[in-house]
């Protein structure tokens, strides 16, 4: 992997310009512009209807915007994709995705699955030894390894969420998108899955974490965009948008930001 230091890419790894975006009868995003960069871990933060998720499904290419003149979607510098090829380059952990397994799928095809953009393993599907060998030592690395044959339906919240990171990492990603990873934790889970991104964030891969909760912001993310319904109201360094007045205009109440090793938490203000 490339060092935690590396240079921020020249190209974006999302431009959006513009974009207008529908959710059935809903307008998520009206003249929505934001750039993101390889090399440059980030935050997307905001209430719940502000539009994260549906950034994730743009980047995913779950959700398309409206073509109109002036309005423009790259991922890696193309307007046009190639899903496998995206599939490669960008892994994604996101509460969707683990709803959308089933409880018998034995954990080790979860993160095999990944391999082949699938949700489970097909009959026509079949792995490699070099393939399989790859899925073992992530999920030794993950802490999974005694799981392999254990059903998706009986682990935990926890266990699930760091299979679905040894799946979204299968492929060796650029980048690794995180739609609200801590929702659903308890405490050790979450302390767990933190510690392991920010491993993942010193050794280069680029993070975009997605989320309404401060706490679950690390310390390697060294830029928050800040979104609330639909419009980005703030866009730049971690330290200068996770204070008080941006975070207590954000959610639209009186909030008192603490620090602690890096980690910051909010407590009602006043």
């Amino acid at each position: 992997m490339a060092s935690a230091a590396m240079a921020t890419d020249a190209t974006p790894y999302l431009e959006l310009q513009a974009v207008e975006v529908w959710l059935g009868p809903r307008r998520v995003f009206d003249d929505l512009s934001l750039r993101l960069h390889r090399g440059e871990h980030t935050a997307v933060l905001g209430p719940n209807g502000s539009g994260k998720s549906s950034l994730v499904k743009l980047l995913s290419r779950e959700l398309y915007p409206v073509v109109k003149p002036g309005s423009c979607l790259r991922i890696f510098g193309s307007e046009t994709v190639n899903l496998w090829e995206l599939r490669g380059r960008i892994g994604l952990v996101s509460q969707d995705l683990q709803a959308a397994y089933g409880g018998r799928v034995p954990a080790a095809d979860v993160v095999l699955s990944g391999l082949f953009g699938s949700v489970g393993i097909g009959r026509s599907q079949v792995a490699t030894i070099a393939q399989r060998r790859r899925v073992a030592a992530l999920m030794a690395q993950l802490g999974l390894a005694d799981l392999a044959e254990r059903p998706y339906g009986q682990l935990s919240d926890g266990q699930r969420r760091r299979l679905l990171l040894a799946r979204a990492l299968v492929h060796g990603p650029e980048v690794l998108v995180l739609d609200e990873p801590t929702n659903g934790l308890d405490l050790k889970a979450k302390h767990q899955l933190l510690g392991i991104l920010r491993e993942l964030a010193r050794a280069g891969t680029t993070l975009l974490l997605v989320t309404h909760q401060i706490e679950a912001i690390l310390p390697e993310i060294n830029r928050c965009v800040l979104l609330r319904e639909g419009k980005v109201v703030g866009d730049g360094p971690t330290e200068a948008l996770l204070q008080d007045a941006p975070l207590s205009a954000l959610f639209a109440t009186p909030l008192w930001v603490c620090e602690a090793n890096g980690y910051r938490q909010v407590l009602p203000a006043g």
